[in-house]
């Protein structure tokens, strides 16, 4: 069993960069695709207090619903936009990573390097071919 968790979108470039990282750590961490498999009411509360982020900035702003849902409005309490993510996991911002060191949400994707127990075993650039690590396992 692995202790590192991804709560991943395959669609998304960022997440798909961090799970990259992940595996050039030496690391098969558990992926949870969370459109798939959404996260309970406990285990979102869980990885935002973890994150020590407000509920806020775990919300996904980018695309709908979040603009439908007039989500940027402040009327909204954080029990709401829970409930909100939890009506639409889209909105659930990501990569979350758990890890031994950590919990993060991993935006940038280079933030991952700060929670992973091993270092990165070479170079690694995003897909779109902008470098993260160099060839000494070192952050760009």
């Amino acid at each position: 069993m692995s202790n590192i968790t991804i709560h991943h979108n395959p669609a998304c470039g960022t997440s798909s960069n961090v799970l990259g990282l992940i595996h050039d750590s030496g690391e098969e961490p558990t992926v949870i695709e969370y459109l798939k498999t959404p996260p309970d009411r406990d285990t979102l509360k869980a990885l935002i207090a973890a994150m020590g982020m407000p509920v806020r900035a775990v919300l996904r702003e980018k695309g709908a619903p979040y603009a439908e849902l007039g989500l940027d409005d402040p009327k909204w309490s954080d029990r709401q936009l829970i409930d909100f993510m939890l009506q639409h996991p889209i909105l659930i911002n990501r990569p979350s990573v758990v890890t031994p060191l950590g919990t993060g949400l991993c935006r940038p994707s280079a933030a991952v390097l700060d929670i992973l127990l091993q270092p990165q075993r070479g170079a690694f650039s995003k897909e779109e071919g902008e470098p993260v690590v160099d060839a000494q396992g070192r952050r760009v």
